[in-house]
């Protein structure tokens, strides 16, 4: 062991060194070693500094009593994580979530003469706000009726909701939050549900973890005392809550037990909320003990009394004082035998720290939560359930085709529609998988007046297929007229019950009639910018339609109709923000005016006999007389036409410039003036399918234009380039923009869409550089020329279609979790084939739901389905029981307190005794 040495082949003390101190005896009275109880007993003296522990004698990583790689030899930034990555190499996790922010009720009353309040929803995960809703004023029971969907980028421990009531003139205060815990996700899936909202508290708003080493000694004094010392060493935090838009964290360290107090502080690290400390304390934890007894036992009964806390503050300079970040409570008997207890926690909020409200009285929140995390293998896994979906549309019939068996096994036909529209999309076969579905559907209706009315497979495929590959379509059609309406706020009431005194009735019609000609025109007048692939769906809609029924010549028209008006159109203008054309529910009011134009423009276009009737509302019939003429119905065929001629009209680039994203954001100088600052701005961006923008507010002019075509790549900025989070680069011939987005969500957002409008460019790079050019070199690869070739490979190709960005395998995996979850239907399919091959008789009741064409034909694809499912299934059941025994509790990716993975292993436990 060298001179200088305390613990292990060759780690040494720092403070001898930079201190001054060469001579071994200035640092070291006693080099004996000692084995105790498995402990390993170290004499050294106590040293003047408290610098961090390094071993730099060894290059090598130095391996603990326990096996594992110790944290003082990881270099900066590694953790247990990393050392996972070889288990999950090839597998891919995917987050989502879909929120419907239903209504709050019984709201506490504002206490003031005017006990109202204007509320409003956010969603955070954990203390990141990802959405806000709109502002509903003066109600104590808000509706706000807004959904939202989001990939979660990044691992979460909590969804919270946060009820907030506008403040004109102070901070927005808070009502009451929801905070449901990951791993009680599932148990709202899908449901519509009622929470009751808790109070809201400084010291309980924690997020993050912290990583800590403690060793246990016993250290021999120059006095021959042996004293037991606790060496608590403070690495690094991670994901700690920005607090007021900064963050400068300190650890407070203390040992809690009786007649103890004393506390130590870290140095405060400005401007981060991944802050490496590195700091080292000591801590006393028995009496001095005469060195000639030999005593080197700490007793139990004092290491039991004893607990390490640890609490992360930020450093304010607000009179209010430090804000409470989060901590943790080691008890020291988590040393065990060793001595040492190296692990990464989850900090907790501070006991006792909310206030003693009662929870009925800040009232409820409704809201419908379906939170789905998919696992995705490399695609070969899925190769023979692909291969089967990929194949329904040459089935014969196709109701034995596994696509459409998915359909019929699952609850809902909306279930099995959104990922198998999306995979057929991507593999470019949606149109002949839909042609043959619906011409089946076609053949088994009996009145041509009830042609695609239900909710079959056939029409919520064509639902989605239309959001998908026709939301662009919609956005360049509708959006600007929408945004008119919303903003003109023109009164359009025309029922004479709810009008209100101040309105005329003449003037809200002729308001009324203005906006639905200008919606039908535009609509009607769209033909050549309909997607390609939509009119190609619409082609094989009227040729089957117009085949089944060929008395009726309107039915050709009317198959189409049903789809574009009724399903696509109608609904658009109805709800608005559903459809990405408005980003939060529009007021009553506005409402009001969207249902009656969508009525209206739904009648117009689905070409009835008597349109008069189609109302109930006597109003209504009133003033759909105004567009009884001809040359309405005509425009209706007309455009029909045109969108259902396959082959005739290819998407069109459109001259007009059409907005895809807006906000504010943070950006950096970009340093087109030599010698101006380089210094942070917030100002409005605005992205069009032409050019990227950015103004000093919203509707001004723009500072700064950046053409799509000059658009190179647009990738993550790491962020110990600025110490900010969420940034990202949009990097041109030139320079690179640094953005700093509100949100990880946003910031992915805009990384997407930025990334599919530039798709095409023809000089987009191959590689980049994920770090900034700052003081004269890259950050990530050091080289100093700021024209150096990318050190990192450009993210992968996306399509250049916005609306068909589709991953295959995730998709292909979701269809596996819906057989998985309806496999005892498949079963009962199953059973239902055999009792049709050989009973000829009435059907059973219980096997009434399955359409079965030919049982023979439908057995064998659910024998292959079957076999498919399970193979997948013995994978997944591989994977989950292997990462199990990898995982380590205490591990960056599973740190202590981590109650989902505390879940994970209960279920594992339960599972094992079952084989693969």
């Amino acid at each position: 062991m060298c001179g200088r040495c305390c613990v292990g082949p060759h780690p040494h003390w720092r403070c001898c060194c930079c201190c001054g101190t060469e001579a071994e005896s200035a640092c070291l009275i006693s080099t004996s070693q000692q084995q105790w109880s498995g402990r390993s007993v170290i004499a050294v003296r106590e040293h003047r500094c408290a610098k961090p522990l390094e071993y730099p004698c060894s290059g090598e990583a130095r391996t603990d009593r326990r096996g594992g790689l110790s944290s003082f030899s990881r270099q900066k930034g590694k953790s247990y994580g990393e050392s996972m990555a070889v288990e999950e190499e090839g597998l891919r996790v995917f987050q989502s979530v879909k929120i419907k922010i239903g209504e709050a009720k019984n709201i506490p009353p504002y206490p003031g003469p005017n006990r109202m309040r204007d509320c409003y929803c956010t969603v955070n995960l954990d203390q990141e706000e990802v959405f806000r809703t709109k502002i509903v004023e003066k109600s104590l029971c808000p509706f706000y009726g807004e959904d939202f969907y989001c990939e979660i980028p990044r691992s979460f421990r909590h969804l919270s909701f946060y009820i907030f009531d506008r403040d004109v003139f102070r901070r927005d205060s808070s009502i009451g939050k929801v905070a449901v815990k990951k791993e009680d996700l599932q148990k709202y899936h899908g449901k519509d549900t009622w929470f009751q909202l808790q109070p809201v508290s400084a010291d309980s708003e924690v997020q993050g973890k912290v990583h800590l080493e403690l060793r246990l000694s016993e250290v021999i004094t120059d006095s021959g005392v042996i004293n037991h010392k606790l060496a608590t060493r403070v690495l690094e935090c991670q994901g700690l809550p920005i607090v007021n838009g900064q963050c400068d964290p300190y650890a407070a360290v203390s040992l809690l037990g009786p007649s103890r107090s004393e506390a130590k502080k870290t140095k405060v690290k400005r401007k981060t909320n991944n802050p490496q400390f590195e700091e080292v304390f000591y801590f006393e934890v028995t009496r001095p003990l005469s060195y000639t007894k030999r005593q080197f036992d700490v007793e139990e009964e004092d290491v039991d009394k004893l607990a390490l806390r640890v609490d992360l503050w930020n450093a304010s300079n607000l009179k209010f004082g430090d804000e409470f970040l989060g901590g943790v409570r080691v008890p020291l008997r988590a040393l065990g035998q060793a001595g040492v207890h190296d692990a990464w926690y989850f900090l907790q909020p501070r006991e006792n720290g909310g206030k003693s409200v009662k929870v009925e009285e800040l009232g409820s929140l409704r809201l419908n939560i379906v939170y789905t995390e998919d696992h995705v293998f490399p695609s070969e896994h899925y190769t023979p359930l692909r291969d089967l979906l990929l194949h329904s549309a040459n089935v014969e019939p196709v109701s034995a085709s596994t696509a459409h068996i998915l359909g019929e096994v699952c609850r809902e036909k909306q279930e099995a529609a959104i990922p198998l529209v999306r995979l057929f999309l991507h593999y470019g076969k949606i149109v002949p998988f839909i042609s043959a579905i619906a011409h089946a559907e076609v053949n088994r209706t009996q009145d041509p007046n009830t042609i695609f009315r239900g909710n079959s497979l056939t029409s919520k495929c064509i639902d989605e297929t239309m959001k998908l590959a026709g939301m662009h379509y919609l956005q360049v059609t509708l959006k600007p007229i929408i945004d008119e309406i919303c903003t003109e706020h023109k009164p359009c009431e025309i029922d004479p019950v709810k009008l209100k005194e101040s309105e005329n009735l003449e003037t809200n019609t002729e308001n009324l009639r203005q906006y639905v000609d200008r919606i039908f025109n535009v609509i009607t007048t769209s033909g050549v910018r309909c997607p390609t692939v939509m009119c190609d769906i619409f082609f094989s809609l009227r040729e089957s339609a117009a085949t089944r029924f060929q008395v009726d010549q309107d039915v050709r028209y009317t198959a189409v109709s049903s789809f574009i008006f009724l399903r696509f159109f109608a609904p658009a203008i109805l709800s608005p923000n559903l459809f990405h054309l408005r980003p939060h529910h529009p007021d009553p009011a506005t409402s009001r005016t969207l249902t009656l134009i969508s009525k209206t423009i739904q009648t117009l276009g689905s070409l009835a006999k008597s349109k008069s009737a189609n109302f109930k509302e006597s109003y209504m019939a009133t003033f759909y007389n105004y567009f009884n003429e001809q040359k309405y119905a005509d425009a209706v065929k007309n455009f029909l036409d045109l969108i259902s001629t396959s082959g005739k009209w290819d998407q069109k680039s459109i001259e007009t410039p059409i907005m895809l994203k807006e906000g504010f954001m943070i950006k950096r100088a970009q340093g087109r003036n030599r010698f101006g600052i380089k210094n942070f701005k917030k100002r409005w961006f605005r992205l069009t399918n032409h050019e990227f923008t950015y103004h000093k507010t919203k509707g001004e002019g723009a500072l700064c234009s950046i053409p799509i075509e000059n658009i190179l790549a647009v990738e993550r900025l790491e962020e110990e380039s600025f110490k900010m989070k969420n940034m990202f680069q949009v990097i041109q011939p030139e320079r690179a923009l640094y953005i700093q987005a509100n949100n990880c969500v946003e910031a992915r957002d805009w990384i997407d869409i930025l990334t599919k409008v530039s798709q095409c460019n023809r000089k987009r790079l191959s590689t980049y550089h994920p770090s900034a050019y700052l003081n004269g070199h890259w950050l990530c690869c050091k080289l100093s020329a700021d024209t150096a070739p990318g050190c990192t490979p450009c993210t992968g190709g996306l399509p250049a279609n916005i609306q068909l960005d589709v991953d295959g395998d995730r998709e292909t995996e979701r269809i596996y979790s819906l057989f998985s979850t309806y496999m005892t239907k498949l079963i009962k399919m199953q059973e239902a084939c055999g009792s049709k091959s050989v009973y000829d008789g009435p059907e059973q009741e219980e096997y009434s739901t399955f359409v079965i064409d030919d049982p023979q034909e439908t057995y064998k694809t659910l024998k292959l389905i079957v076999s498919a499912v399970q193979t997948l299934e013995q994978q997944h059941t591989k994977y989950k029981r292997d990462k199990f025994k990898k995982t380590k509790i205490g591990s960056q990716e599973h740190p202590i307190g981590d109650k989902s993975f505390q879940c994970y292993i209960r279920q594992q436990s339960e599972s094992s005794t079952y084989s693969i």
